[in-house]
């Protein structure tokens, strides 16, 4: 009940505030922030609206955007009550990478109208990050406004899990001695997150993989109404295994859950291969208690702060639009991603490897400043910087 009031109270007035970088104190400050003297500054970026990068607020400040859909494990709850975690993701960006962020919580679930919504917002933000959105809509608006947009977007429930699964799989794979390329890979929920770790592992190296939901393994010999099942059976499946997680769990090395708590028992893990690697992220509660998956599990890995090794996408959107912005990319692509995803797994040196330390705390100051300087080379090389001069953080 005392935690309660304590976070009840944290969040009195929200979590948020607007400051100034330089005070206004006399009526020569008033003439040079305002009129007359910001009329000049309006009139630079009139004439060369890349001006904006240096002149306004855009250079570093991102859109945390949602619509109150998919959020946390509590669902359709609404842009109001939304508020509290996009208020939290903007602290976030502000904590770990000095990106400044504004929450905007959209009162439509309308793609269309979200879309234009965006759009017409899109000239004051650097980056646009896409958050809480429900499936499948989240594909589209995203897919939508990476085509339509000059800045990056980025939806975190997709691709922030997946540069973080990828990055813990990584060293993973180290600690177990295994290549990513021979593995056998079981992702059990295939929505948002489960289809954007699928299609990343597979684009690091990953070639049976396979996904699973209730309907059991998806496969390229199903018909699906949905398209985006459709075109993930494409990918995925290359030995066309069928029924459910139970069946489709046996001799694989990895299980990836992005699903619902308690999907997997010990017997499936029994099933699994030598040194199985789990990654059992439903939150709060895990596809399986990581504590009755010890005596079986050689890497486990949740959602959770209280376990070793915590899938958190602290770890990598802030450092990802650090490199974005600073890059001023239009884009953040693929390469920017597995960028991202790399360089969190360097993090930590391989001496130090170990399964219960295969993925660096959100709080490693290395972490952030790693990211940075990989997705803003990735941004140069894949074409969508603007400039190739990146500043420090600070």
């Amino acid at each position: 009940m005392e935690l309660l009031e304590e976070i009840m109270n944290l969040h009195k007035g929200g979590k948020l505030e607007t400051t100034l970088k330089t005070p206004i104190l006399t009526k020569e400050d008033l003439s040079k922030v305002y009129t007359p003297g910001v009329a000049k500054v309006c009139q630079a970026i009139a004439q060369d609206d890349a001006q904006a990068y240096e002149l306004t607020t855009k250079k570093n400040t991102v859109a945390v955007i949602s619509d109150g859909t998919a959020v946390l494990g509590l669902g359709d709850i609404g842009p109001k009550a939304a508020m509290p975690v996009m208020e939290g993701k903007a602290a976030l960006f502000k904590q770990f990478a000095d990106v400044d962020a504004v929450p905007i919580c959209l009162d439509t679930k309308d793609t269309e109208e979200i879309i234009s919504v965006v759009k017409a917002l899109a000239p004051t933000f650097g980056g646009i990050n896409l958050e809480d959105i429900s499936s499948p809509r989240c594909f589209e608006i995203e897919k939508r406004l990476r085509e339509e947009l000059d800045i990056p977007v980025f939806h975190d429930d997709q691709h922030g899990t997946a540069i973080v699964v990828l990055a813990g799989l990584l060293n993973a794979l180290k600690v177990c001695d295994k290549n990513m390329k021979d593995v056998k890979i079981v992702v059990n929920g295939v929505g948002a997150a489960g289809i954007s770790i699928s299609k990343m592992l597979l684009q690091a190296g990953a070639v049976n993989l396979i996904g699973v939901d209730r309907q059991g393994a998806i496969s390229r010999n199903i018909q699906y109404d949905l398209p985006h099942w459709s075109d993930f059976a494409q990918l995925t499946n290359p030995n066309l295994e069928t029924g459910q997680l139970s069946d489709i769990i046996k001799g694989a090395d990895v299980f990836i859950g992005v699903s619902a708590p308690n999907m997997l028992t010990v017997e499936d893990l029994q099933h699994m291969a030598k040194d199985p690697i789990v990654f059992a992220m439903a939150n709060p509660t895990p596809e399986i208690d990581p504590r009755l998956a010890a005596p079986y599990v050689k890497v486990m890995a949740t959602g959770r702060s209280d376990f070793p090794n915590q899938i958190n996408n602290v770890l990598c959107f802030p450092g990802i639009f650090r490199g974005a912005l600073d890059s001023e990319a239009t884009d953040i692509t693929d390469e920017m991603k597995l960028a991202a995803a790399e360089a969190i797994s360097s993090v930590i040196d391989p001496a130090d490897l170990n399964e219960k330390y295969i993925i660096p705390d959100a709080f490693d100051i290395r972490v952030v400043e790693r990211i940075r300087k990989a997705v803003a080379e990735a941004a140069l090389n894949s074409g969508v910087a603007r400039k190739s001069l990146v500043p420090s953080i600070g």
